[in-house]
């Protein structure tokens, strides 16, 4: 319960000090009036057991202070996301909010920065809108601040638009379109859906021709500081073994005659991730596709998946995801090959052409089994 303390000060004025615990330490507030202390006492028991109470002092802590500190406790963070973090807090976040008292942040100045970042860059604004309700969840945890001002109904979702499914023959172009010694790099990503850090991150003992299959053991990335970092899968799912497609096993054979050390342990792709980048725009450019990104070719291949019927668990398997939810993104190939059957059943004959019957001799057949014999 607050405690609650008449003094007088050396000048004579009453003064009436409220102690209160909050959030395992004292925190005393002091009233010129009896009625404002009461008021201030009984306000803040009944916020602690609605749970809904803070410590003032505490709340006068900057965004830029807090989100140091929670930035530094967390070591849970890969690199690259770490990296990430730190530079939407440098460059969109903290301009804005920086120098702000988590107390004084409120959902209308969310809402109007989100709004402002959103127009020009929606998918930057849902990362940096996520990372700061991120933060602010945690100052709400440890009873920082009562409520988390980030209040934006969908404003976390990045509404990316439907990327490019590519067919089988633009993918042999854009294989043939790269340097020799990185064209399985368009192959793998495509008919086995791997990722660029699972790519580059794949050494010889990985490929095994002889079972036509490849696993994914260690991702290799590179930092924006250009530090090469390798680890494993973020998640168990994407430490798998997926089986290699016929129509490629003998062009990653040669790869490997041709372009990979004899060592267990040698890179498949010993390059970097930026020399496989470069590469990569050259060849999307020179098959005039400059839309195409590399990750793309991951997408269609789990798309040709989906159409020749593979279930969710199928897709989730073969691409390393540890939630349907990202698979079923897949599942609407299986509606557009449905309505391609559709299209091609109806090419085998003319458009059916069925006449109503005659309404008169509609109208006889129905009454004839009631009608009376001529001359009855």
């Amino acid at each position: 319960m607050a405690q609650l303390i008449k003094r007088t000060t050396a000048t004579g004025e009453n003064r009436y000090d409220v102690r209160t615990r909050i959030a395992g330490r004292v925190v005393t507030r002091t009233f010129k009036r009896r009625k404002d202390a009461d008021v201030y006492a009984n306000t803040t028991e009944a916020d602690k057991l609605r749970g809904v109470v803070v410590d003032p002092r505490r709340a006068r802590v900057t965004l830029q202070e807090y989100a140091g500190q929670w930035l530094a406790h967390r070591p849970d963070l890969a690199v690259r996301t770490r990296e990430l973090y730190g530079w939407l807090l440098d460059r969109h976040i903290l301009p804005t909010f920086g120098a702000m008292a988590l107390a004084d942040l409120s959902p209308s100045a969310v809402r109007a920065w989100h709004a402002g970042l959103a127009v020009d860059r929606p998918t930057t604004a849902a990362k940096a809108y996520r990372l700061l309700s991120s933060v602010l969840r945690t100052a709400l945890t440890d009873e920082v601040i009562a409520r988390n001002p980030c209040q934006v109904k969908g404003a976390a979702v990045e509404k990316a638009p439907e990327r490019p499914v590519v067919s089988t023959a633009e993918v042999e172009a854009l294989a043939e379109a790269m340097p020799e010694h990185l064209r399985v790099a368009v192959l793998l990503a495509a008919w086995c859906q791997l990722r660029r850090g699972e790519l580059l991150g794949l050494r010889r003992r990985d490929i095994d021709i002889l079972r036509g299959a490849v696993s994914i053991v260690v991702t290799r990335t590179t930092t924006m500081a250009g530090k090469t970092v390798e680890k494993e899968p973020k998640t168990d799912a994407g430490r798998r073994t997926v089986a290699i497609p016929g129509n490629i096993l003998s062009v990653l054979e040669d790869h490997l005659a041709h372009y990979v050390a004899l060592e267990p342990d040698a890179l498949v792709l010993p390059v970097t991730s930026r020399a496989l980048g470069i590469g990569w725009d050259k060849a999307r450019l020179r098959i005039g596709r400059p839309d195409l990104r590399l990750h793309d070719l991951r997408h269609s291949g789990l798309t040709w998946a989906a159409a020749t019927g593979a279930s969710v668990a199928e897709l989730m398997r073969r691409g390393g995801h540890a939630s349907p939810a990202a698979a079923l993104r897949y599942q609407h190939a299986t509606e557009d090959r449905d309505r391609a059957l559709a299209d091609a059943l109806a090419e085998l004959a003319p458009v059916t052409r069925i006449h109503p019957r005659d309404a008169r001799a509609m109208e006889g057949s129905d009454s004839a089994p009631d009608a009376k014999p001529a001359g009855a």
